[in-house]
């Protein structure tokens, strides 16, 4: 809702006078220990907080140091691996409370609390003045973990990254003495807490501090024009679909569409191209006991506010489906919003296949996969296996605005792909743990089996997605590259990351296993 000035009243994240506070014994804890998403993991710490406001996750996290207890984070809890409960006890800070997204007339930006879903934060920028953000489509996912890993979606393409908006971060930071306190960072150069702000432009969750707010401008956005100050998205959107099954598919067949797919992207994934409004993922299936009509699918949106929207979508189409033979459907022009947003507000809360068991993996591609990729995916995904309930391989259009930014500019260093490649393994039932995860990996292993099991950096590839994360990364048993796994994430912007760790987590509070370590740690794998 908007009171009379314009401004969003977030009442659910509206400050408590005392801190929640949830231990064993409550009748909430086992609510508060069950994820969101993927149920291989379980979150049963000493004790739960629920703040809702900075002050409150200071007063947590100085407690928790003189506790001398392990402190974790959880936004959306849609993280792919266990960083938040990998340690027995702890304590976890919970920050769904702290869920507000408003204006805010001294920063100039728009703020939005860490806790604040990728949904409302649409809903509420758009009704509100007519502007966005480049997020992710899964509404449910909060902007705690999302903006400081990197952020993307479908506009990036057009419009960049999420941290390319990023003009502040309100950080909870522990001192060498052991007290918490909150502190902003910006985007300014000539900001002495600069270094702080540029860490949570792609340097990932739970190595810093606690997020407790951003605030969202674009570079050159009009600070005192809401409506100037982030993007607009397009008026409407234009989708539409190819499908194939996989008993229509030769190993031809599959060569020749991984092949068109990928050439368009190398052909159209520069900045400035007009391609750039066009967004796609093609979803591959891993074959299952019965072929259906959409094992592979292929949807793709372009702006609708173009004159030229509909031919672009039919020449992608085409250039994808030249000399295989799918099924084509292609939908009317439907506001932004409504293309956007699920139209029952509880179709994400509702338990399915994403709320089971899984596991991801990924990779940045800067041109298309070889040919002996593209067989070894074939051979992977052509099988029947029972026991693999679902399997995917996910191609994600990338690029365009997201390749105008220099490597080094943000903390995220992947700016000049075209294309994220997500593997996926989901099932339900915990016997089954081993085997899918030994498919996956093995999968995962023999695509890159030429850089030594992993994405290394190079001419093919560009490594991983810290929002992807991935603890397979650090095991030599599935990483035979020598390539340690923070070069995988972030490259050479790695070493400025340690210096940032060292100056403002000194007692090294924040950690787990793909947390970055600070510059006088040297364990870390060479």
């Amino acid at each position: 809702m908007f009171n009379l000035a314009g401004a969003p009243v977030a009442a659910a994240g509206a400050e408590r006078a005392s801190l929640v506070t949830v231990g064993a014994g409550d009748r909430r804890y086992a609510d508060l220990t069950l994820r969101r998403r993927n149920e291989r993991f379980d979150h049963r710490p000493e004790r739960f907080h629920l703040p809702s406001s900075a002050e409150q996750v200071a007063a947590a996290v100085t407690g928790a140091v003189a506790d001398g207890l392990h402190i974790t984070v959880r936004s959306g809890g849609h993280s792919l691996e266990n960083s938040v409960g990998e340690r027995p006890g702890g304590t976890i800070l919970d920050m769904s409370a702290m869920n507000a997204v408003y204006w805010d007339p001294e920063m100039r930006a728009f703020a939005v609390e860490s806790g604040a879903q990728l949904g409302d934060i649409f809903r509420t920028l758009y009704l509100g003045w007519g502007v966005t953000i480049p997020g992710g489509w899964c509404h449910s996912v909060c902007a705690g973990g999302h903006i400081q890993g990197g952020g993307y979606g479908a506009l990036s393409r057009s419009l960049g990254s999420v941290v390319d908006h990023l003009h502040a971060v309100e950080v909870v930071v522990v001192g060498r003495d052991g007290v918490a306190r909150a502190v902003r960072a910006t985007r300014d150069p000539g900001d002495p807490n600069h270094d702080l702000w540029w860490a949570h432009t792609g340097g990932g969750g739970g190595n810093f501090g606690v997020v407790t707010r951003y605030w969202l401008r674009s570079p050159g956005g009009d600070g005192s024009d809401p409506a100037a100050s982030l993007p607009k998205p397009p008026t409407a959107l234009i989708g539409g679909a190819l499908m194939w099954s996989w008993k229509d598919l030769t190993r031809e067949d599959f060569q020749r569409l991984m092949s068109n797919h990928g050439r368009w992207h190398e052909d159209n994934s520069a900045p400035g191209q007009r391609t750039n409004a066009l967004h796609s993922t093609l979803m591959i299936t891993g074959r299952q006991a019965v072929d259906g009509p959409a094992d592979l699918l292929l949807f793709a949106q372009v702006d609708g506010g173009r004159p030229d929207a509909p031919a672009m979508l039919e020449n992608y189409f085409d250039a994808v489906d030249a000399g295989v033979g799918g099924v084509r459907q292609v939908g009317a022009k439907t506001p932004w919003m409504h293309a956007v947003i699920p139209h029952s507000p509880d179709t994400d809360s509702q338990r399915g296949a994403e709320y089971a068991r899984y596991k991801g993996k990924a990779g940045y591609l800067r041109r298309s996969f070889s040919d002996r990729q593209v067989d070894t995916i074939y051979d992977y995904l052509i099988e029947r296996r029972p026991s693999i309930e679902l399997a995917r391989l996910w191609l994600v259009s990338y690029g365009g605005m997201v390749n105008a930014v220099g490597p080094s500019a943000t903390a995220l260093a992947q700016r000049d792909s075209i294309i994220k490649a997500v593997y996926t393994a989901t099932w339900q039932d915990a016997d089954a743990d081993a085997e899918n995860l030994d498919w996956l990996r093995r999968l995962y292993r023999d695509v890159y089996a030429d850089t030594g099991g992993v994405p290394v950096p190079g001419a093919a590839n560009d490594g991983s997605y810290i929002n992807y994360p991935d603890v397979d990364l650090t095991d030599p048993a599935w990483n035979a590259s020598g390539v340690p796994w923070h070069d995988l994430y972030y490259k050479e912007n790695y070493p400025r990351l340690q210096r940032i760790k060292a100056d403002w987590d000194p007692l090294h509070v924040f950690q787990h296993t793909l947390s970055i370590r600070p510059a006088s740690d040297r364990s870390e794998q060479r």
